[in-house]
């Protein structure tokens, strides 16, 4: 846990086309958002000095506030100049960088047409979101009390703010019981994902993903398939339910912050190795966002 509070730290921070200090950077008690979950957002990491996936993350940005009923004032291409410009700041080769939207002020209530985008972008170091000892023996997983929403509900591609307040109470919940992270099911009751990362497992020697119909179709996911596929690994995206954990002999997450991790156990119920495959993906996913070649088999 970072001991420093976020809003009282050095630095700059991005905010509706202006650097400024970064405890300047403010937003009034009666924002929208604040209100309203009216906020969409990204992440991105930065390694030896470059922002990996950097346009990818900006172009779902739009997206997310297209299906929020808005508009970014900024395009992609402007949002990446400025990405980039906040990176720098940070004098550092490795980052996180958080940019978001979101609905300020000026009209209160559900209605919020009058509401003016505001967009901010922030660069900071941030470590390995699960330890590196917890990365290499793999985390354990408890079951989430929430579950993903049905489409029909909720705005479920966007990457928003709202959507990740019942991922903040299984995560809690999952910390409690001293569990790393919290596996999330769908409406159905299918596997979907943890509360911040996309699921693979390895069954028969085939890597298994959920259908990304209900929840994000992460950068990260995508960039590890392709990695898979590469190395000749059948990867198959199909409904998968929680009895078929029993035929896994390994399973990983993968997220920007997350990167790719694998998972030990579940609820102490069933258990994975960190495996040929789950190995061999970590280090392509290494090589790949540090610029290195991939190696061979």
């Amino acid at each position: 846990m970072d001991e420093v509070p976020y809003d009282d730290r050095d630095g700059v921070i991005w905010l509706n086309g202006q650097v400024i200090p970064w405890r300047d950077a403010k937003l009034h008690v009666l924002s929208h958002a604040l209100h309203y979950a009216s906020s969409v957002f990204e992440g991105m990491r930065a390694y030896n000095g470059n922002i990996f996936e950097l346009t990818a993350h900006n172009e779902r940005l739009h997206n997310s506030a297209e299906m929020l009923g808005f508009q970014i004032p900024y395009s992609v291409a402007e949002l990446d100049s400025a990405c980039r410009e906040t990176f720098k700041t940070t004098g550092a080769t490795e980052a996180y960088i958080r940019p978001i939207a979101w609905r300020g002020p000026e009209q209160m209530g559900v209605s919020a047409q009058a509401c003016k985008i505001n967009v901010a972008i922030a660069a900071w170091q941030w470590p390995a979101y699960f330890t590196p000892e917890a990365r290499m023996k793999g985390i354990s997983l408890d079951w989430a009390p929430y579950r993903r929403p049905d489409p029909r509900t909720a705005p479920v591609h966007a990457k928003a703010a709202g959507l990740y307040m019942i991922c903040t109470l299984s995560k809690h919940a999952a910390e409690a019981n001293g569990s790393s992270d919290a596996l999330m099911l769908d409406w159905r009751g299918q596997l979907a994902e943890t509360t911040g990362a996309n699921l693979f497992l390895i069954i028969d020697g085939k890597i298994n993903t959920p259908t990304p119909d209900c929840f994000l179709d992460g950068i990260t996911r995508r960039s590890v398939i392709k990695l898979a596929q590469k190395r000749g690994y059948e990867v198959i995206e199909r409904a998968i339910f929680p009895e078929e954990l029993s035929k896994a002999t390994e399973m990983f997450v993968t997220g920007t912050a997350a990167e790719v991790t694998p998972i030990s156990n579940i609820a102490k119920e069933y258990y994975f190795e960190v495996g040929t495959i789950t190995k061999t993906l970590m280090s392509d996913y290494d090589d790949l966002v540090n610029g290195r070649s991939i190696a061979a088999e």
